[in-house]
C-alpha cells in the first residue's frame, strides 16, 4: 500500500492567473460536501467552485472525483484531482473557487491554474500519515481491566463500547490497524 497522507483540519491559499482570483480549500472528507455548501453560499458570485476527492473504503478501494463546475471539460477537476493523486492525499478533498478576472485562460492555462492552486494549499498543509482504521473487541478480568485501559490509552486508541459482564469487561476499541495488532 502506498504511504498515504491526509489533513485533520481545513487548509486554505489563494492564487492569482491573469486576474482571475484561485481560493483553495482542503478540507478532511468527512467534512467536504459540508464545507462546499458553505462555500458555494459564501461565495455566491464566484464563476466556479470547482472540486477533486479521494476516499479510501474499508475494502482498501481509492474513490475518486473531479467536478468542473462548468469550466471547459477536463481543465479543472482533473488537474487538481492529479495534483492529488501526486501528493499521495486521501481522505480529503480540493474545493477551489475561481473569480474570473476578465481574461480568457485557455484549456491548458486553465489546467495549470487549477493543479497550481491545488499545490499551493497542498503546500502550505500539515500532512498527516494515514492508516486504516479498524475496530476489535478486547476482554478482561475485573483485575486485568486496569492495565488493558493503560495500555490502550499508551497506544491512543479509541474505546467506541465498554460492557461489563460478570467476569470482567469486554472493549470496542479503534485506531490504525498496525496498533491494533500491539494489543
Amino acid at each position: 500500500m502506498a504511504n498515504y497522507v491526509t489533513v485533520t483540519r481545513e487548509w486554505y491559499a489563494e492564487t492569482e492567473e491573469k486576474k482571475s482570483r484561485f481560493l483553495a480549500f482542503l478540507v478532511p472528507f468527512e467534512d467536504f460536501d459540508a464545507r462546499l455548501e458553505a462555500l458555494r453560499e459564501e461565495h455566491r458570485k464566484a464563476n466556479h467552485h470547482v472540486t477533486a476527492s479521494r476516499y479510501i473504503q474499508e475494502n482498501g478501494r481509492v474513490i475518486e472525483s473531479a467536478k468542473d463546475d462548468g469550466e471547459p471539460a477536463g481543465t479543472s477537476g482533473m488537474p487538481m484531482l492529479k495534483t492529488m493523486i501526486g501528493a499521495n492525499l486521501v481522505n480529503c478533498g480540493v474545493i477551489v473557487v475561481r473569480y474570473f478576472g476578465g481574461i480568457k485562460l485557455g484549456t491548458g492555462g486553465l489546467a495549470r491554474a487549477y493543479s497550481g492552486a491545488a499545490n499551493e494549499v497542498i503546500r502550505c498543509a500539515d500532512l498527516v500519515p494515514w492508516f486504516p482504521i479498524k475496530t476489535k473487541r478486547l476482554s478482561a478480568t475485573f483485575a486485568s481491566s486496569a492495565e488493558l485501559e493503560r495500555k490502550i490509552a499508551n497506544l491512543a486508541l479509541t474505546v467506541d463500547d465498554r460492557s461489563f459482564t460478570e467476569d470482567g469487561v469486554t472493549l470496542t476499541v479503534s485506531g490504525p490497524d498496525h496498533i491494533l495488532d500491539q494489543i
